[in-house]
């Protein structure tokens, strides 16, 4: 049985770390948030110790380890600007370090961390469960067994509507989030550089606050994609089914579905980490240089190859 400990525990996604340390037989000893809204920890790990002064956790965590109840792994579900300073904390506690989505908003970041890693001996692990999801998993391989010359044409549309409370809390700064490019669609870069190969091109059509789109050319795919927290770039048909979130992924014209299959992918992600298999600082490196590469690009405008949702985001402006 491993021990853990995890930052942010009022975020979120903290409540499927916990679930995913439950299920794989593991054990919570010490939690983190600045908010104390964390009764959530009762379904989980009651008998956690809890601190919202981090000072004081970082005591916890040593006195732990100085009486020999190490922590084996820190967790990390703090505001994507905290990842970096976090996932430091971890490994120089001597613990290895499992981290949520975007792992840290610069690809430089991974550089330094990875000399932190050689240093404690310790790893760091980034959450990326759409590598594990089954229909994923299919494409890529049906990828691979495919025509080794073939270049394929891909759409990728993900909008997930936000409330106001939106772009007035972190994830609006940009600074700390990274903008939409990265707070919202980190994990779908990911899994395309992972299925079709590495970024020849990285083009920005749209970037705003809310909603971005752009064309990446890898390797074995040309990508047109669109992100929004914009409630009104839903397509009617969702708008008439009262949806908020519209997810499609098309290659040659035909959907992938993928929109099941996520209730459980922390925990397999977990047991993927515990079993050695995890996805460490190499594996993280593409997405983040992608979403960082969308957040300095120039803006191309609505020219070549690009997402028909851009058109008519701008047209409803």
């Amino acid at each position: 049985m491993k021990t853990f400990a995890i930052i942010g525990a009022a975020g979120f996604i903290a409540p499927r770390h916990m679930k995913a340390i439950r299920d794989t037989e593991n054990v919570l000893l010490t939690a983190f948030d600045k908010s104390d809204s964390v009764g959530v920890m009762d379904s989980y790990f009651p008998e956690a110790n809890f601190f919202t002064e981090f000072e004081r956790f970082d005591r916890h965590v040593d006195k732990l380890r100085r009486e020999g109840n190490q922590v084996d792994y820190v967790s990390i579900c703090s505001p994507n600007y905290l990842h970096d300073a976090h996932i430091r904390f971890g490994l120089r506690s001597h613990a290895h370090v499992i981290c949520e989505k975007p792992l840290v908003l610069n690809p430089w970041n991974i550089d330094a961390l990875s000399e932190i890693e050689s240093e404690t001996g310790k790893r760091v692990y980034n959450i990326l469960q759409l590598r594990l999801h089954p229909s994923l998993v299919a494409l890529k391989r049906k990828i691979e067994e495919g025509p080794a010359d073939k270049i394929y044409d891909v759409d990728l549309s993900y909008i997930t509507s936000r409330g106001k409370w939106y772009n007035i809390s972190w994830k609006g700064d940009v600074s700390k989030s990274g903008g939409i490019a990265t707070n919202i669609g980190i994990h779908f870069f990911d899994a395309l550089t992972w299925i079709f190969g590495p970024v020849k091109r990285n083009i920005v059509h749209l970037h705003e606050a809310n909603s971005a789109a752009g064309y990446l050319d890898l390797k074995r795919a040309r990508v047109r994609w669109f992100l929004s927290t914009d409630f009104n770039t839903l397509p009617e048909e969702a708008k008439l089914r009262n949806k908020r979130t519209y997810r499609s992924l098309q290659m040659e014209g035909e959907e992938i579905e993928f929109s099941d299959g996520f209730t459980d992918l922390h925990t397999q992600s977990y047991q993927h980490i515990l079993d050695g298999n995890g996805f460490g600082l190499s594996e993280a490196y593409p997405s983040i240089e992608i979403a960082h590469n969308i957040r300095t690009a120039p803006i191309a405008g609505l020219t070549g190859d690009y997402h028909p949702f851009a058109k008519r985001t701008l047209e409803k402006v």
